[in-house]
């Protein structure tokens, strides 16, 4: 009876391990928060964003998808989609912080927060062109019809 017991207790525990996400970590689905407007688009307020990265689900078409916004250190706010360039194919290509770096979960390329949205062509988050979204003084909007557009870089997601 103790064997069955202990054997039950430990399979409980390694069950929560498993599938109890990262406490507000980035990347991590369910700690993702949602930031959907009444037009369906993104809306990110900027008086949310740090130096840590903030990740915003976005679930209103077909494939669940995330960006990432942070304050770099010179101030300015960046935002990219939450899928490696290289990586997104795997469905693994996706970033959680650690520390003040940005890691693939493919790959394990890490990335600082200051080359988000800047750094292109290799490992690193898919850059939101400045053109592709509005910043109203109170938030940065990025439209469905784009987010529909990058929907493919997000079809093999397994977050």
């Amino acid at each position: 009876m103790i064997v069955i017991a202990l054997v039950i207790v430990s399979i409980t525990a390694f069950s929560m391990y498993v599938t109890k996400g990262n406490d507000g970590d980035a990347g991590q689905g369910s700690a993702a928060i949602p930031a959907v407007n009444e037009n369906g688009d993104l809306e990110i307020p900027i008086a949310d964003i740090t130096e840590d990265a903030t990740f915003y689900a976005y679930d209103e078409l077909d494939s669940k998808m995330e960006v990432i916004a942070v304050k770099a250190s010179d101030g300015t706010i960046r935002t990219a989609f939450n899928t490696c360039q290289v990586c997104y194919g795997s469905g693994r290509g996706y970033y959680i912080q650690e520390g003040d770096s940005l890691v693939c979960q493919n790959c394990g390329n890490r990335f600082g927060m200051d080359d988000v949205a800047l750094t292109r062509g290799g490992c690193n988050p898919v850059p939101i062109p400045d053109d592709k979204k509005e910043a109203n003084g109170e938030s940065i909007i990025i439209s469905k019809e784009f987010l529909k557009e990058a929907e493919v870089i997000f079809q093999n997601w397994k977050l």
